[in-house]
């Protein structure tokens, strides 16, 4: 366990927690608050904070300094720059048409959904530190990692967790519209016809620059990467796979090219959308699957996503041992990470507190033994003296000792994916070393619901617009509807319903191909979660309109 001693070792007057499979939570009676999970090292509280402002920057700036994916910074700038019509630029872009448009690297920024940084402090809701001036012109996740004299630049975790809300960037939410898989697809696509010399010659780049891209191309012969379906969602379990089986099949997945059979994962799907950070405080297991039985979230997270970038294990292993710092500093902020409450970022005043609490009973009734128990300060003593939103606040949460895994009939594309190459990732040195063990799971993770009102479209694969469509018969549930960024709280969202508005409400500027999310597509469904949740035994419904409405408000004060 050299990764875990290394990581022990640095952990002066830390409490190293338990990433066993045999991990549990303290019953209600053992823990006053469950939310001391959020300083998971137990560390003093300076120290803590430190912590957490350090890993804040590991998750804007990509912190593996030795990951060979790296486009060389000043030809690449130097590139978009250029006018339109240079035989350089057409020839590079001819297939690319959506990129051929771009005048600027911040235009690739924006289309890769990268969100600005926050400009004034009322923006910056997370906190987000102050980063070097290299940083100044650059959006959440861009990241520059210099390597034997050239300048790479490459995208960190913060390119699909973070995003902005009516107004606040929020460090910990989903990106709502991430397309990192298809850019790393059209890097897949050309790699294999951009010419190093050309390169060199034509966008005035050093030979410490060329040897970058000749480095790059070369790990591209070890990625494989799928477009996911959608707008929204995430192919990198399947490029996991998918790159891992280019490989050998020993405990460092060596690099020495396969013959092998068609690989599931290029037909089947096994999309979902970026997780929120602020629940991994609540669970024992990790992803929308809980298929990671065992092990720290983030040494998994480095792992796969490295294998999806066609690192060399040996040299992955090395940097690990040699940086516990930056896992413990980047774990402490992802546990700390809080969710917005609604009336931090909408007028509070929209919340109708007595439909609210209303709906906190039909809550109690179907959902509470499945996300978790959220006592809530209206109920305290005392409680007529609390300002609103003190009133309004949850008090305590009490999730499940153990993270369980349930399955409510939602599409089981994403959770049966893992079944295609979990015994490779068990395989791999890195995770015996670290603990790591995955294990396919038949369901989902009911997720703890905290920040629930933020984080629309609901599922795992974002088939739920609101959450009056969350609270509809299946058969009436919509087809299709189209998504669009939350900017303006008037016209991009539904309050009554907590989410996208549909049909006619929908703005038109989001009515565009790549807006449309269409049901019907293989790994899209949006059945599910409704019997014995909203029926009874005998299949009749459980709620009027009005109580699903009461339950909805009562969502909104989580």
């Amino acid at each position: 366990m050299l990764i875990g001693a290394a990581l022990s070792a640095w952990l002066t007057y830390a409490q190293v927690p338990d990433w066993s499979s045999r991990a549990t939570l303290a019953h209600q009676n053992d823990l006053s608050d469950f939310s001391s999970r959020e300083n998971i090292y137990q560390l003093p509280v300076m120290r803590w904070r430190t912590r957490i402002t350090d890993g804040k920057k590991h998750a804007l700036i990509y912190p593996i300094s030795i990951t060979p994916l790296l486009i060389p910074y000043e030809p690449i700038k130097y590139f978009f720059e250029a006018p339109r019509g240079t035989p350089l630029r057409r020839w590079l872009f001819e297939g690319m048409q959506d990129i051929a448009k771009m005048d600027q690297l911040d235009d690739l920024f924006k289309w890769l959904g990268l969100h600005s940084y926050p400009k004034t402090a009322s923006e910056n809701f997370s906190q987000i530190p102050e980063l070097s001036p290299t940083y100044k012109n650059f959006r959440l996740g861009a990241t520059i990692i210099e390597q034997n004299e050239a300048k790479g630049l490459t995208f960190s975790c913060a390119a699909c967790h973070s995003g902005q809300l009516f107004g606040k960037t929020i460090l910990g939410l989903t990106n709502r519209f991430p397309r990192s898989n298809e850019f790393f697809l059209y890097g897949k696509t050309g790699s294999p016809y951009v010419s190093p010399e050309l390169f060199h010659l034509g966008l005035k780049a050093t030979v410490a620059e060329k040897k970058m891209l000749e480095k790059s191309i070369d790990s591209m012969k070890w990625v494989k990467i799928k477009k996911p379906l959608a707008l929204g969602l995430d192919t990198s379990l399947a490029q996991v796979g998918l790159s891992l089986a280019l490989r050998a099949d020993d405990e460092y997945a060596t690099q020495i090219k396969q013959t092998k059979k068609k690989h599931p994962l290029e037909t089947e799907p096994a999309d979902s959308k970026p997780a929120v950070w602020w629940n991994l405080k609540y669970k024992t297991r990790w992803l929308s699957d809980g298929s990671i039985i065992s092990g720290n979230p983030v040494f998994t997270n480095f792992l796969w996503n490295e294998i999806g970038r066609g690192t060399n294990l040996h040299e992955l292993e090395s940097w690990l041992q040699n940086h516990p710092k930056v896992v413990e500093e980047l774990t402490t902020m992802l546990f700390a990470t809080k969710a917005p409450q609604y009336w931090e970022i909408l007028p509070i005043e929209k919340i109708d507190v007595e439909r609210a609490r209303r709906g906190e009973k039909h809550f109690q009734q179907s959902c509470q033994k499945c996300h978790g128990e959220y006592q809530k300060a209206w109920s305290s003593e005392g409680a007529e003296r609390l300002s609103l939103s003190e009133y309004l606040s949850t008090t305590k949460v009490i999730y499940h000792a153990k993270t369980p895994v349930i399955n409510v009939g939602t599409d089981p594309q994403r959770y049966q994916g893992m079944n295609y190459f979990y015994e490779g990732l068990n395989k791999l040195k890195i995770s015996k070393m670290s603990g790591t063990v995955v294990v396919p799971q038949k369901g989902y993770v009911p997720p703890p619901l905290v920040g629930i009102w933020a984080r629309w479209p609901y599922f795992h694969n974002n088939s739920i617009p609101n959450l009056c469509q969350l609270m509809t018969p299946p058969a009436e549930r919509v087809t299709r509807y189209w998504s669009g960024e939350a900017i303006n709280p008037e016209t991009d969202f539904d309050e009554e319903c907590n989410g996208y508005p549909l049909g006619d409400k929908a703005p038109e500027s989001w009515k565009t191909k790549d807006h449309l999310y269409e049901t019907k597509i293989k790994g899209l469904s949006n059945q599910g979660h409704y019997e014995r949740i909203f029926t009874d035994a005998n299949g009749q419904e459980k709620y009027t309109k009005t109580e699903k409405r009461e339950l909805i408000e009562f969502l909104k004060t989580l």
